[in-house]
This record gives C-alpha cells, sequence and structure tokens, in this order.
C-alpha cells in the first residue's frame, strides 16, 4: 500500500495542498492565494508566475505540516485556462487567460457557421470559456512563439519536464475527439492550430513524471480538472446522481458511463476521467459566478463576506419581490449568453440588505436547478440527489434554497476539500496499480441533509420570475 500522498488543487483563486494518509486521512494542509486580474470587457488574466508559486508555497507548507514524506504526487487544474510557453526553458510567453475570459469571443463568432460541427465532434457548445478559443486568439493577437496549451501542461512541464495533458483536460479544450478522446485534426484546422505541438494525452492516473520541486524525489502519478476530480471525489461514478461544486463559479456535473454524450439541453458533453485506458463520461454545466457574485456583493459594503450571508439574510423573511440574475460575468449552461450582463429588479425604497443576499441565494440556486432540468432531460429522468461541496456550502441559506427551488434533497459533502481529495486519489491509483478505485477514494456519506421546505407550486413561482428576468435580460441585449 502507498503511503501519504500530496494532493495539489490550482484553483481559480488560490491553491489547496493536502498531504492524505490513507489511514489518518489529511495530515497537512496548505494554502496560497491567486489574485486574476478582471480588467473591462470581460478580460481575466493572471501572471503564470503566480500560479506556479502558489503550487510550490502551498504543497511545501502542506509537507511541512505533516513532517513526513510523501510518495506521489496528484495535480488538479482549472480546466481551461491557457498560455503561451517556451518549452525549452519553460519561460511563460503570455499572461495566463482565466477560464472566464471572454476576449476570445471574436474567434467564437468567426467560426459560427462551424459550431454544430465541432459540437459532434468535441461535445461541447462554441464559446470563449473553452481553451481552444484562447489559444487561437493567443496565436492572432499575441504570438506566435513556443506551445499553447492549458495551464496544466505548463505546470507539469515546470515540476516534472514532461510535456502531457490529461484525458478529461483535453476534453475541455474544444480539440478532443470526444468518442475517441484523441485530439481532432478537422476540430485544429478549424480553429487554426494545425500545426501546433500539442502535448500527449495520458490517463489520469499513471506515473508522468518525478519532480524535486517541493523537496526530496516525488512521482507524479494523478492529473485531472478540478470538477472531475470533485465528482470522484464524491463517489458520484454512475448516471442517476450529480454532484455540484460552489467556488468561484458553480459547476454541477453527472455521470453518463462509458459513452459519449452529446447534450440537447445547453450542457457539456466531456470526459470525466480515462483509467486504465478506459474513458468515462459525463456531463457538466456552469455557473459562472458564485463565490464571485459574493465578492461582488460585498465589495459594494452590503455584506463584508461569505460568512454574513445567513445572518444578513435572516433579517428578513423572503427576497421582498427582488430578482437578481447574477450574471457577472455572463450566463454560461444552458443559455450559452456570455455576452449578457446582470440585473437587479424589483427594487424598492423598502429594499434592505437582507433581500439582497436572498436575491443572490435565490439567483445562484436558480441556475443550478436549470443545470440539473438540463441533465434530467437528456438523460430521460430526474435527478434522485444532489451532493454538494465547495466553501458557499457553509451557508445555509443558500443549501436551504437550492434544496427549495430544486425540490430535491441536497446533501453537503463532509469533505471541505473534495478536489484535492480527488487528486490524491488519482495520485494513489497511479501509484499502486493493482488498487481498485473504490478502495482509493475518501469515505463518503453526508455532513448535512436539506430537504425542500416550501411546497412545489411556490419553489415554481420563484423560478418562473428568475426566468422572466433571464428572458428580459436576453430580449435586451443583441444575440
Amino acid at each position: 500500500m502507498t503511503g501519504p500522498v500530496l494532493a495539489v488543487d490550482q484553483g481559480t483563486s488560490g491553491t489547496k495542498a493536502l498531504v492524505i494518509c490513507p489511514e489518518r486521512g489529511v495530515i497537512g494542509a496548505g494554502f496560497a492565494a491567486v489574485r486574476p486580474r478582471h480588467l473591462p470587457g470581460g478580460l481575466v488574466e493572471v501572471d503564470p508566475a503566480a500560479l506556479y508559486d502558489s503550487v510550490l508555497h502551498a504543497g511545501r507548507r502542506a509537507l511541512t505540516e505533516a513532517g513526513e514524506p510523501v510518495t506521489a504526487l496528484g495535480l488538479a487544474n482549472q480546466g481551461e485556462t491557457v498560455l503561451a510557453w517556451d518549452p525549452a526553458t519553460g519561460r511563460p510567453l503570455t499572461d495566463a487567460l482565466v477560464w472566464q475570459d471572454r476576449r476570445a469571443a471574436t474567434v467564437c463568432a468567426e467560426l459560427a457557421p462551424h459550431a454544430d460541427e465541432l459540437h459532434r465532434l468535441t461535445g461541447l457548445p462554441l464559446d470563449p470559456y473553452f481553451a481552444a478559443p484562447k489559444m487561437a486568439w493567443i496565436r492572432r493577437h499575441a504570438t506566435a512563439e513556443g506551445v499553447v496549451t492549458t495551464s496544466d501542461s505548463w505546470l507539469v512541464h515546470r515540476l516534472t519536464g514532461a510535456y502531457v495533458t490529461d484525458a478529461a483536460t483535453a476534453g475541455r479544450t474544444h480539440l478532443l475527439d470526444l468518442d475517441s478522446a484523441t485530439w481532432s485534426p478537422r476540430a485544429l484546422d478549424l480553429y487554426g492550430l494545425s500545426g501546433e505541438r500539442l502535448p500527449e494525452i495520458v490517463d489520469n492516473a499513471q506515473p508522468v513524471g518525478t519532480t524535486r520541486e517541493f523537496g526530496p524525489e516525488i512521482p507524479l502519478t494523478g492529473l485531472i480538472v478540478d470538477q472531475q476530480a470533485a465528482l470522484l471525489a464524491h463517489r458520484v461514478t454512475a448516471p442517476g446522481s450529480a454532484k455540484c461544486t460552489y467556488g468561484t463559479g458553480a459547476f454541477l456535473l453527472a455521470p453518463t458511463g462509458g459513452a459519449a454524450r452529446r447534450s440537447t439541453a445547453g450542457l457539456v458533453g466531456c470526459v470525466a476521467w480515462r483509467l486504465a485506458g478506459r474513458t468515462a463520461y459525463c456531463l457538466d454545466g456552469q455557473v459562472y459566478t458564485a463565490a464571485s457574485a459574493v465578492r461582488w456583493l460585498a465589495g459594494l459594503g452590503v455584506i463584508r463576506g461569505a460568512a454574513d450571508l445567513d445572518p444578513v439574510g435572516a433579517t428578513v423573511p423572503d427576497s421582498g419581490g427582488v430578482v437578481f440574475v447574477p450574471a457577472l460575468a455572463g450566463l454560461a449552461a444552458p443559455w450559452w449568453r456570455g455576452d449578457l450582463r446582470g440585473s437587479l429588479t424589483g427594487l424598492g425604497l423598502d429594499t434592505a440588505p437582507g433581500h439582497l443576499v436572498r436575491a443572490l441565494c435565490e439567483g445562484l440556486a436558480a441556475q443550478v436547478v436549470e443545470l440539473s432540468r438540463a441533465v434530467a432531460a437528456d438523460l430521460g429522468e430526474p435527478l434522485d440527489v444532489l451532493r454538494v461541496d465547495g466553501g458557499l456550502t457553509r451557508s445555509a441559506l443558500l443549501m436551504q434554497t437550492q434544496a427549495d427551488l430544486l425540490q430535491r434533497p441536497v446533501e453537503v459533502s463532509p469533505l471541505p476539500d473534495a478536489t484535492a481529495l480527488g487528486a490524491g486519489a488519482l495520485a494513489r491509483l497511479g501509484a499502486e496499480p493493482g488498487l481498485k478505485v473504490a478502495d482509493a477514494l475518501p469515505q463518503g456519506g453526508a455532513a448535512t441533509v436539506y430537504e425542500p421546505g416550501i411546497p412545489a407550486g411556490e419553489a415554481a413561482r420563484r423560478l418562473d420570475r428568475f426566468r422572466a428576468a433571464v428572458a428580459a435580460l436576453a430580449a435586451g441585449s443583441p444575440a
């Protein structure tokens, strides 16, 4: 049996690292903040050096706290964040364009006639959220030098010298043939990227190299996208259930088994993971702003932070007729209207901070309901339960609102760091090939279960108000 492993979750606003022991659980933890720059016009970028430094700082802190050696390393990444870099030196040639960045909208507009073909090939809708539009934008407007990849390939190269990406991350590019899980020559041609040197696509659990960046030599044996890592940690591996992570954005994933699915309801069909050469798939829906919307409200002085959601929301019985569509970075699935801006309606002289808090919680929860409905439409049956994790699950108000509008139980994970735990499980699987997947995963069970507390009719009325606000927002903006 492998000993403790180091699991690193390189996220949008920071990097979390855990040292995980198979018998004793988490024995060391570290965190390092990352501060992306939000610029006018929907631009979001970050210094690549800040990403790499955060990985090293968080990892070293976790190892220092654990005080014992580890046998393997697992790394989770943001998925759609991209940069150009020099493969000879590892030096970044551009800033990293964060997944929220919208500057590649011009690339998508040019490719609009090929949107259906790209969807059939890759399972993904045409949107600058994904990596390939950003890669093409960099080639057209920033540099023709070096290689242009998702951030994981650069991080792995800096750590080990290997030039790889995992199958799940490759599935977030818009360049992967979803059925074969190989690079699509046709997609590359459409994006003008046919001449690019792309990383080798590897399984999510296998040795890819070793690193001394944390001190002693450690083999890197697990790689995955952050949301798929959380899906695995939740033990959500069969159709019928889903998980939602409430982080900077909110991300709902539902497994579909061993067959690739193309959503007809506005979701993303993608690779969940590939283990021992066998690919598993999932449907994915995104809410671009969750914790970032809470931070926005705090920036206005309405609350001090996420910890204020419950006490401030408790000062009023309901939203007072206020409806908040928190499309502060556009609307993702199932609408795919990144051009839209958020809206607050129903304001009056009697509107108090508590009404705004409750309206925000309803706006976030309503978007997750729409994702759940889309999953049900694609799979032909409703979800039985929603398992959730992420920092915002600490808000009882948000979680109760989610259960109320969803009209299904919401199970809050006892795993506050599900993404890192999923990466750690993959590190163990890659280091110990005979290990069964179920034996590598953290033990399940819900810390709290929220049951619906309002009648279905009232939930429907609230959702109708939200949908009407989205429709008004869309009608006021050109498609």
